[in-house]
């Protein structure tokens, strides 16, 4: 019983670890989101490429003509 209580507690420090520092977990997670930050660029530059070669160049967008006014005329108040 006595090795029990001597073995338990020397059991439960080993099967305990470390968790990571803050600043790792912070490199990990921006090495990650900067990883797949690339892989979406590829994904668009590789779409555009694509779209480029069939000839489905986008048109680049124009503002639209101001046909009417922003504001309607005053009212007469009548």
């Amino acid at each position: 019983m006595h090795a029990a209580a001597l073995i338990l507690p020397l059991l439960l420090l080993a099967a305990c670890k470390d968790e990571p520092k803050f600043e790792e977990r912070f490199d990990k997670a921006a090495k990650e989101v900067e990883a797949r930050a690339k892989a979406m660029d590829a994904d668009i530059a590789a779409a555009d490429k694509a779209a480029k070669d069939a000839g489905e160049e986008a048109p680049a967008k124009a503002l639209p003509s101001p046909s009417l006014p922003a504001n309607p005329p005053p009212s007469s108040g009548e």
